[in-house]
């Protein structure tokens, strides 16, 4: 259920930058349909802070132990692998193209890579030390960063370094 959610929070942003993309040639419309996909990366954005600080909690509070499964340590570790080289690519073309949606989209799979390598070090703690709570609480230390940025994206902060692919 989890990965589901994260993975409908992931699709929704992503789908709104191949939407952005896909009405670039419309030069009239093009700073509106700009802010409207920073805006709904925004709030993928504070899905995603919402999502994480839920699942984070209802496992403290219920001491709820995670579950090691060999394909979720595959994809986690994979995730580590993809996330960095996608972001970055996502990064190039936000400014390339000076949108801000994209760069803040290139930073939801910046956030995606955090997300994997708590969850393995959270595995990893709970196998090794028997530390239940580390992925947790690694978790709800990344809520600020994720909401801050979800923030800025709904205020529609420009474009960071734009122009120098």
């Amino acid at each position: 259920m989890g990965f589901g959610i994260d993975s409908f929070i992931e699709v929704t942003s992503g789908g709104t930058l191949l939407w952005r993309m896909a009405v670039d040639g419309d030069v009239r419309n093009r700073e509106r349909n700009e802010r409207r996909a920073l805006r709904i990366v925004g709030l993928c954005f504070i899905g995603l802070a919402i999502y994480v600080t839920y699942e984070a909690v209802a496992d403290l509070a219920q001491r709820r132990i995670p579950e090691s499964s060999i394909p979720g340590i595959i994809l986690a570790c994979a995730s580590l692998v993809a996330m960095p080289l996608l972001s970055r690519a996502k990064r190039k073309v936000g400014r390339a193209l000076c949108s801000s949606a994209m760069n803040a989209d290139a930073r939801q799979t910046e956030f995606c890579t955090y997300l994997s390598a708590i969850l393995l070090g959270g595995l990893l703690a709970n196998a090794l030390f028997r530390f239940w709570w580390a992925d947790p609480v690694a978790a709800l230390i990344m809520v600020p960063i994720i909401a801050k940025e979800g923030i800025e994206a709904l205020k529609g902060k420009p474009c960071k370094g734009c122009g120098s692919a």
